[in-house]
């Protein structure tokens, strides 16, 4: 499981020193003055705190340094506490002979303090020796106080913990922790916790403990439930992770494999689903306007598909009438479609549309780029105004009086379907009876702005809410279905169209560059169009990349006989939508641009792509712009540009990229290498709902959860209240977007 920056953080040196936590509600004399002489002035000081104190305890806000630091970790109840559970632990229930130990390893030795001085090569640190009857280990400190010299008398026996090292002289021990000899053996491992700067470990311990005798910990699960999956009673199973008793396999625990371990998974996994299904039933028990289709031979669905220059697949007519069978509901449909890139997921959007649009209802669909929603506005337009429906655009760049106009018609209900975008969910946009929203590139909008165009369509007094159709081109892994997305309906057009040529991928060396140009030269003059990817628009000290605004220069001066255009998101949006428009007709041979191009550009001419610094860009991202080419009869090609070294983790993506075209191995690829995050922007939250469990290496246990979470629903509804009050505690709403 990643662990946070924030929680790898702990200085070594002062987990063993013992610490206290003093009580600020106290007082005391003001610089060791008797109280009487403070005057009324610190007496008056005095009642100020005390308020302060008081309207602090009442708001709810941390009272102490020690409670700030625990709100960091997000620790604000003994719950909180005890399922903070160590990121790994330390042995020290016995002591290792000196002669014993092994490089590489953590130990505890026990001896007596032969050396300790201070030497000044090859820099000032405090060295020491620590002997028993077996041998000699070397102690060292490059930062050190006075006090632990002071600890380190000659002749005194004392303990010391720390990683061996095979040192110059011998083996050794770096900034080791020193204790007491002769006092009593620890009885358990001792946790290691996340924690953040400036709260110690043996703080963190005794906070947990004091949490762990306060909290309840009586078994959520009906023993039933319990037997069926073979768990272990979470009590026993949270307080042996706290205090593993010797024995315990310590890889066992670092692995996250041990009995307690997976007891705790599958709760934190159940949680997760009966939340989703909790959602699912509260949208279900909404009102949404019925979108019926209709069977008559003359209706818009009909005359747009006898319009449409091609003929679905037979993955799309499947998806469409999912879509169409929801649509005709009195809830409201949350559906996601999800398709590769290219597998016509606008034209399933265009149908539903139109069957909405037929039952009276208005439609919006919103998208993140001007460029993504103009192409879905030109190809609606294209399909649908010749029937006679009525579309209009709305985006930042439109002006102020155009706007007015479109939103006054949007708002009369003279408009039938709004494209555009995040315009679309300004204050001032009304609907007249808005009754299915669309989002595409879903993942890439907020939370709140996915939510607020589907408000744009709920009606006060008659409580109905939109219909609701999200599309991805980022597949999303079996596994993340069935756990983040279990709420949703999702659709899958799992079959390209027919014409779509292969894309060839070759990976190419940054050093065969003029070798690259040469080829894109010769593919210009015989009339095909090229795209030139970067990752930057200009250049940047930190990262020594080929920007676009550079790479436009240079291809310009090499091939002064082709047309060489530049894109990227800082032109004007009357700049770049020209620029896009000249591609688009042929005006322009080459185009250099920035990722802006990475969805929702659909120029078939332009079969060759070269993507510079391609190491630096991530697998998804790559899938995503390879998918611009390819769209042709022309044979394509792909070239990845990429600069030597590469990291073992770009080496990965590249090789990816090149054995594989297939968006949902790409997905599970990208899933295996960077965790969940990407995906989880349709889930975006600010905070991670798996602290536990892994998705991927946990899939038989989310099988499991997800079973276990109809059968609590279903026959123990107070096991699964009690279950996600735990759990949860209003973390839910992240769950329901």
């Amino acid at each position: 499981m990643p662990v946070s920056a924030a929680s790898r953080k702990s200085t070594s040196s002062a987990e063993g020193e013992s610490a206290t936590v003093a009580d600020e509600n106290s007082t005391s004399p003001a610089a060791g003055k008797p109280a009487a002489r403070r005057g009324k002035s610190a007496g008056a000081k005095d009642k100020t705190d005390a308020r302060k104190a008081d309207a602090r305890k009442a708001d709810g806000a941390p009272r102490s340094d020690l409670e700030r630091r625990l709100r960091t970790l997000g620790l604000t109840t003994p719950m909180d506490l005890a399922l903070h559970l160590p990121l790994r632990y330390e042995d020290e229930t016995r002591v290792t002979p000196i002669a014993a130990l092994r490089p590489g390893y953590p130990a505890q030795v026990e001896g007596e303090i032969t050396r300790c001085e201070v030497t000044y090569r090859p820099r000032r640190q405090l060295t020491a020796a620590i002997a028993d009857e077996s041998g000699e280990l070397q102690l060292r400190w490059l930062n050190f106080y006075p006090s632990q010299q002071k600890q380190l008398t000659v002749g005194k026996r004392l303990r010391a913990r720390g990683e061996v090292r095979g040192g110059f002289f011998g083996r050794e021990m770096v900034h080791p922790r020193m204790a007491v000899a002769d006092a009593p053996l620890a009885q358990s491992l001792t946790p290691v916790y996340p924690t953040t700067e400036g709260l110690q470990q043996p703080v963190l311990r005794k906070a947990i403990t004091q949490a762990l005798a306060q909290i309840d910990l009586t078994d959520t699960l009906p023993d039933g439930v319990r037997e069926r999956y073979e768990l272990e009673a979470i009590d026993a199973s949270i307080r042996l992770l706290h205090a593993p008793p010797p024995g315990v396999s310590e890889d066992a625990l670092i692995e996250r494999a041990h009995p307690a371990w997976l007891r705790v998974k599958f709760d934190e996994l159940l949680a997760q689903q009966l939340s989703l299904a909790a959602a699912r039933a509260a949208r279900r028990a909404n009102r949404a306007m019925p979108l019926p289709a209709t069977a008559a031979k003359k209706g818009l669905v009909a005359r747009l598909y006898s319009v449409l220059p091609f003929k679905l697949t037979g993955a799309q007519e499947r998806v469409v009438a999912e879509i169409r069978a929801d649509l005709g509901l009195g809830y409201p449909m949350h559906r996601l479609l999800q398709g590769d890139v290219g597998s016509g997921k606008t034209v399933v959007a265009a149908i539903a549309a139109a069957q909405a649009i037929e039952a009276g209802a208005q439609v919006g669909l919103m998208a993140p780029t001007e460029i993504l929603a103009e192409q879905h506005f030109r190809k609606l337009v294209d399909w649908l105004h010749p029937l006679g429906v009525r579309i209009e655009w709305l985006s930042g760049s439109v002006g102020a009086k155009a706007r007015r106009e479109v939103t006054a018609a949007v708002a009369a209900g003279t408009v039938d379907l709004v494209v555009g975008t995040q315009a679309l969910i300004q204050d001032h946009v009304e609907f007249a009876r808005l009754g299915l929203s669309i989002v595409d590139e879903q993942h890439r909008f907020g939370v709140g702005q996915r939510l607020a165009l589907a408000r744009k369509g709920e009606a006060p007094g008659e409580r109905l809410v939109p219909h609701q159709l999200n599309m991805s081109a980022t597949p999303i892994p079996r596994t993340l279905a069935m756990t983040f997305f279990a709420d949703l309906d999702v659709s899958v057009i799992d079959e390209l169209p027919p014409g779509r040529t292969p894309v060839v991928t070759k990976l190419v060396s940054d050093a065969r560059r003029e070798e690259v140009i040469a080829h894109i030269a010769l593919a210009a003059r015989q009339g095909r169009q090229v795209y030139w990817v970067c990752p930057l628009v200009e250049e940047s000290e930190a990262l020594e990349l080929q920007t676009a605004v550079d790479t436009h220069a240079a291809l310009c001066a090499e091939l002064p006989d082709l047309r060489v255009g530049l894109v990227h998101g800082r032109l004007a949006q009357a700049d770049k939508a020209e620029v896009m428009r000249a591609f688009r007709t042929g005006e322009v041979d080459v185009l250099v641009a920035t990722t802006v191009i990475e969805v929702g550009v659909d120029v078939p001419n332009a079969s060759l792509m070269v993507i510079e610094h391609a190491e630096r860009f991530g697998l998804a991202q790559l899938h995503q712009l390879r998918g611009r080419v390819g769209r042709g009869t022309a044979e394509s090609v792909c070239v990845l540009l990429y600069a030597t070294p590469l990291s073992a983790i770009a080496r990965e993506r590249l090789r990816a990229m090149f054995e594989t075209a297939d968006g949902f191995e790409i997905a599970r690829r990208d899933l295996a290498q960077r965790g969940p995050g990407e995906f989880l922007g349709t889930r975006q939250s600010g905070t991670a709902l798996l602290r536990f469990a892994d998705i991927e290496v946990d899939a038989r246990i989310a099988e499991q959860a997800r079973e276990a979470a109809a059968l609590l629903r279903s026959e123990y509804p107070a096991a699964a209240e009690a279950h996600l009050a735990r759990w949860m505690r209003g973390r839910e709403d992240f769950l329901r977007t």
